[in-house]
């Protein structure tokens, strides 16, 4: 990145709220929710047992009125901020995802994070995600191959990837950065094999400036997240793995704030072995076929 970029930057990081209301925005659009159909009974038994946990807290730890109101507000700011994806992104889909993959076999996964967007731009193995001319960072050759739980190489697998840049910014969350920098799905060839020509990036804090960063000043908690790279694989007839990628070394690796690390996820970054610059890391995936259990 140059330092013109980086003056941009500086001058234009946008807000948590800006941040906010895209991810609120995209999920709503999402259709994640277009086939819900639950049953009335499961509905009062999780509704039931929400209210009853914060309940419990109430006398647990004797809440007092001034609190009580302290919480109404923050949760209201929380809505207004567009902050909901973020906060359940951050301290609970952590534990939804371990219970839904627990019978899964096959690679780990983790947490998808509230930055992710569909409909990036395809590309063909070995391929390069968009960067801009001078990008800051180290050069990171990722390749791979995929099979299924047999170690039969699979076809037709796709690599979705996405992450922030060397200054902790995603795309389409950040002002002045180019649409569909480092995102980027890329097809495996008929091995099941990949290459991903990126650049490592940079650890980074939540935003700060709205109810989440708000609830972690009281607190005396930390916003940061370890560097990651954010991976969705999928392959036709087999369940799709999402996961965030890690780097050794890392100080918040141990205390990640998304509480997402998995010693699964963690890469071993070697020296290039091509000939280019920078880094290559390996990681292969098996992926279970759909409906299949351990």
């Amino acid at each position: 990145m140059t330092e013109t970029q980086m003056d941009s930057r500086t001058e234009n990081e946008g807000t948590a709220v800006e941040a906010g209301s895209k991810a609120t925005e995209r999920f709503a659009a999402s259709g994640k929710l277009s086939e819900l159909n639950v049953p009335k009974e499961r509905v009062s038994t999780l509704a039931g047992a929400l209210i009853k946990a914060a309940n419990d807290i109430v006398v647990e730890h004797q809440v007092t009125y001034e609190e009580y109101n302290a919480l109404k507000a923050w949760l209201i700011k929380v809505g207004n901020d567009g902050e909901w994806p973020l906060f359940l992104d951050v301290w609970l889909e952590h534990t939804v995802e371990d219970v839904n993959s627990q019978e899964r076999p096959g690679t780990k996964g983790t947490i998808e994070g509230p930055y992710y967007v569909p409909g990036s731009p395809e590309l063909a193995t070995p391929a390069t995600v968009l960067m801009r001319d001078g990008e800051e960072g180290t050069p990171l050759r990722f390749t791979g191959q995929f099979t299924d739980t047999n170690g039969n190489a699979l076809q037709n697998a796709q690599v979705e990837i996405w992450h922030a840049d060397a200054a902790g910014f995603y795309s389409q969350y950040a002002p002045g950065l180019p649409e569909w920098l480092f995102r980027a799905t890329v097809k495996a060839d008929d091995e099941g094999r990949f290459e991903i020509n990126t650049m490592r990036p940079a650890p980074y804090q939540i935003p700060t400036d709205g109810a989440c960063g708000q609830l972690i000043e009281a607190a005396g908690w930390h916003a940061w997240r370890p560097a990651h790279i954010h991976i969705k694989v999928s392959a036709p007839g087999y369940q799709p793995v999402t996961q965030q990628l890690y780097f050794p070394g890392d100080p918040h690796n141990a205390d990640d704030i998304a509480s997402a690390v998995k010693p699964e996820l963690m890469l071993d970054p070697k020296p290039r072995t091509d000939g280019g610059e920078g880094e290559e890391v390996v990681y292969n995936y098996i992926l279970a076929e759909e409906g299949q259990t351990k």
